[in-house]
């Protein structure tokens, strides 16, 4: 039987819809709401229920493969196959760091700014923050 992925999606956060579903499946597993065994839905019947194209949700599952968290079986479905690791999580946070900078950095130069500008704006807030 396949399990339903309760997902909450802000289209307007920012945050990649992908990396959004990336991290509820996996909150989702390390609380526990989704087991090692389970079967996730396709990638097809995801992007229909939840509105996104197909694309999305496949780039969402192949991250979740690639973390070893999920595994497609042709013909067969996905399926949870374990708790990610702490260096797995630690590597999915990372790519969700360079994501998040990565756009940033790419607005801030489309909107005519200098990458000295930007750098000064960051080293400005991480004082502000700590």
């Amino acid at each position: 039987m396949t399990k339903k992925l309760n997902l909450h999606l802000d289209f307007r956060s920012g945050l990649p819809i992908y990396t959004q579903i990336v991290n509820q499946a996996q909150s989702q597993l390390l609380q526990g709401s989704l087991k090692v065994g389970e079967q996730l839905p396709t990638i097809r019947a995801l992007a229909d229920e939840i509105g996104v194209n197909f694309n999305t949700v496949a780039r969402a599952y192949r991250i979740l493969d690639k973390a070893r968290i999920i595994s497609t079986q042709q013909g067969r479905g996905t399926y949870i196959t374990e708790i990610p690791s702490a260096k797995i999580k630690a590597q999915l946070r990372h790519e969700v760091l360079e994501i998040l900078a990565k756009r940033f950095v790419t607005e801030a130069l489309h909107l005519g700014f200098s990458k000295q500008q930007i750098a000064l704006v960051i080293k400005d807030k991480l004082k502000w923050t700590s």
